[in-house]
């Protein structure tokens, strides 16, 4: 075969490989076909062969039917986006409605309801929407969705879990019909991000039942049973020309990580989000199932509330954090799918992390030392563990194992993922809790540590906190900013009662033949976004 026979071969003869690709050709036919075209080095043809698999693969199938598993669920499970906290809300949430924004793969801001949200002085905001948006019962998306939605976080009888986030927002009103302008109390660069959280999702002004949802998004809500399982069928009249690729998706929880892995294999679903990395080898091993990792900042951490007995004594807090062996949380409990983390929440990727805040190092006796002057040195401590925490019965067993080396009894209660967040997290004095990955700083501090704070889990208060958390929000000052983000983790780590080990990876495994599932900073399943555009290969 010669040089010029080789050159002259195009985009259309690739095009008509992988057709036949897709009519179910086999390789012998497919170099059947290629001899008969004048190809005949093996190496060339082999080439071209797998490069069109290749693109046959990537280009997204329509129709099928996807079942996915996610690791936890309450009755409390929600339509409502402002009071969604699971990552089974956010699923539904990201099926069934629409964000003025969205962070992609990059973590870069891109517009989604709207075309643009731009400011001259980062404190008014001019948002245009998207013109041809309609949601699910037929009415035209307007400003005056938008100003409902918004104005709902501040609502306290909505109990919105972002109105810590929400009332810098002073004033937010229709200009016209496809016009909103917000202003801001103080300057903040990070609205357009703060708009892509999951929370704030658009509904439809008027909105006070969510029995079903009504929303714009790719997936019309057919089926909704809180703690179940929710099933969304393909929305026909979907704004974004192409999407979404499935007929339609059915989600719900399997709790045991071994079920969810199980039923994976079995073929009964097709996803099955956040694996335990004990299950790693056996998904590895098997033919036709894939895994998908993504290293974004989440974390699972111990809480000690610091208004409750013993978080209430600061060295008892500060002993924990040295006796927690971070290295082997890392290697044996999370089989090194994890970074070591300073016991704040931003994580190593994240541009305001402060590098030179050293993990706190694993140290026995200096933890002994400190138990003993808050004179709980013997005394059972319980710490209450689930597995609804990714990982957190193992780093229980790696804190307790510690703790009898030195004398320190802690008393681990395990307890069932069913109803662990109402009713365990954020009430029990020493427990687990286990955070999405978040964008921004200003968005982390001010949901987890805040004095105002909804998700304040070891209760941490502190004026000079708040104060600096309004301080970077309204500095345009890089450098300043990131000096005060800086100074504000390390108050985390040595004033609040959260003991984080370890930024862990995230592991989705999820058949081959599920199709466009890519990392996203907002976490595992692709920012909890997948339904909308992932594909079922044939």
């Amino acid at each position: 075969m010669t040089d010029k026979t080789v050159s002259n071969w195009t985009r259309a003869d690739d095009a008509m490989v992988e057709s036949a690709i897709r009519r179910g050709a086999s390789r012998r036919d497919l170099m059947r076909m290629l001899l008969a075209g004048g190809i005949a080095s093996t190496a060339f043809g082999s080439g071209l062969i797998a490069r069109a698999t290749d693109a046959v693969a990537q280009t997204p199938v329509s129709g099928g039917n996807l079942k996915a598993a996610g690791w936890s669920a309450s009755t409390a499970d929600t339509l409502d986006p402002a009071k969604a906290s699971l990552s089974t809300d956010y699923v539904r949430c990201c099926a069934f409605y629409n964000r003025l924004t969205f962070i992609d793969k990059g973590g870069a801001v891109r517009m989604e309801l709207a075309e643009s949200v731009e400011s001259g002085d980062a404190k008014v905001w001019t948002v245009k929407l998207r013109k041809g948006v309609t949601f699910h019962d037929g009415k035209t998306l307007t400003s005056a969705d938008v100003v409902y939605s918004l104005k709902r976080h501040l609502d306290p009888a909505v109990g919105s879990k972002v109105n810590s986030i929400a009332k810098q927002m002073s004033e937010i009103k229709a200009v016209d019909p496809s016009t909103v302008e917000i202003t801001l109390a103080n300057p903040n660069g990070d609205l357009p991000t703060i708009l892509g959280m999951h929370h704030f999702m658009i509904i439809a002004e008027g909105t006070t039942t969510f029995a079903k949802a009504n929303g714009t998004g790719a997936f019309v809500c057919e089926t909704f049973e809180p703690g179940v399982r929710s099933i969304g069928l393909k929305n026909k009249n979907y704004w974004k020309s192409g999407y979404p690729h499935l007929d339609s998706f059915e989600f719900f929880a399997i709790s045991d990580d071994a079920a969810r892995v199980n039923a994976l294999l079995s073929g009964d679903i097709q996803l099955a989000a956040a694996i335990n990395p004990r299950s790693m080898r056996l998904v590895e091993s098997q033919p036709g199932v894939l895994l998908s990792r993504t290293t974004s900042g989440n974390y699972t951490d111990l809480n000690m509330r610091l208004d409750m007995s013993p978080g209430d004594k600061k060295d008892f807090v500060e002993g924990v954090k040295y006796l927690l062996n971070r290295e082997q949380i890392q290697k044996s409990a999370l089989r090194g799918l994890a970074e070591i983390a300073n016991d704040q929440p931003i994580p190593p990727s994240n541009m305001y992390y402060n590098a030179e805040l050293k993990p706190k190092p694993f140290d026995p006796q200096k933890a002994k030392a400190l138990f003993q002057k808050a004179g709980v040195l013997g005394q059972p401590i319980p710490v209450v563990t689930s597995e609804a925490a990714n990982s957190a019965i193992d780093m229980a067993m790696v804190l307790q194992q510690a703790g009898q080396g030195i004398g320190m009894n802690f008393d681990i209660k395990r307890v069932p993922s069913d109803g662990y967040w109402s009713n365990y997290w954020l009430k029990a004095p020493m427990h687990f809790g286990n955070i999405n990955p978040r964008p921004t700083p200003d968005i982390l501090f001010s949901l987890l540590y805040a004095s105002s704070a909804p998700w304040n889990e070891s209760q941490y208060k502190s004026e000079k906190f708040d104060r600096l958390l309004l301080e970077a929000r309204g500095s345009l000052d890089q450098a300043r900013r990131k000096q005060i983000y800086g100074e504000m983790q390390v108050m985390i780590a040595e004033e609040a009662g959260t003991a984080i080990p370890v930024f862990i990876s995230n592991v989705d495994a999820h058949s081959s033949k599920l199709k466009g599932l890519e990392p996203n900073p907002l976490g595992g399943m692709m920012g909890y976004a997948f339904a909308e555009y992932v594909w079922l290969a044939s």
